[in-house]
C-alpha cells in the first residue's frame, strides 16, 4: 500500500497547496514586519504567529500575537508596504489583501497556563501546612 508524502493523517491540512501558501506568506510577511519594527519601535514584539489564506487567495489573514492598539496601527500602516514585499518574492496570480488578528490561541494558552499555575501553587500550600 502506498503512503503519501503529503500525509493522510488526522492533522493532515485539507488543501496541501493552501497550507503551504500559508505557510510561505507567513514566513515573508513575519521577515517584512521584523525588517520594518527597526524603524518602528511599535513593531518591535510583534510575532506572527499564523496566516489563513481565502479559498481564491484574495485576501488573508495573518495572526499576531498580543496584538494591541499600537502595534494593530502600526501594522495597518506598514500594510501597503508588507503586500508589496509579498507580492515582491512570491509567486501568485494575485498578491492577497492583508487583515491583521489577534492569535486567540495564545492568549488561551496564557490563561490555563496561570490556572495552572495558581492550582499548583494553592496544592503546594494546603500540603506544605499538615
Amino acid at each position: 500500500m502506498a503512503v503519501s508524502r503529503r500525509g493522510s493523517g488526522r492533522n493532515a491540512p485539507k488543501y496541501p497547496r493552501a497550507a503551504r501558501v500559508n505557510q510561505l506568506l507567513q514566513e515573508v510577511i513575519a521577515e517584512a514586519v521584523e525588517e520594518y519594527s527597526q524603524d518602528d519601535a511599535r513593531l518591535e514584539l510583534t510575532t506572527v504567529t499564523s496566516v489563513e489564506t481565502a479559498s481564491d487567495f484574495s485576501s488573508a489573514t495573518v495572526f499576531v500575537a498580543d496584538l494591541n492598539s499600537e502595534n494593530a496601527v502600526a501594522l495597518e500602516e506598514y500594510r501597503k508596504k508588507i503586500q508589496s514585499a509579498v507580492a515582491s518574492q512570491v509567486k501568485m496570480k494575485r498578491t492577497p489583501h492583508l487583515r491583521f488578528a489577534q492569535d486567540e490561541g495564545i492568549a488561551h494558552g496564557g490563561r490555563i497556563e496561570e490556572i495552572l499555575r495558581k492550582l499548583t501553587q494553592s496544592e503546594s500550600k494546603d500540603s506544605g501546612g499538615d
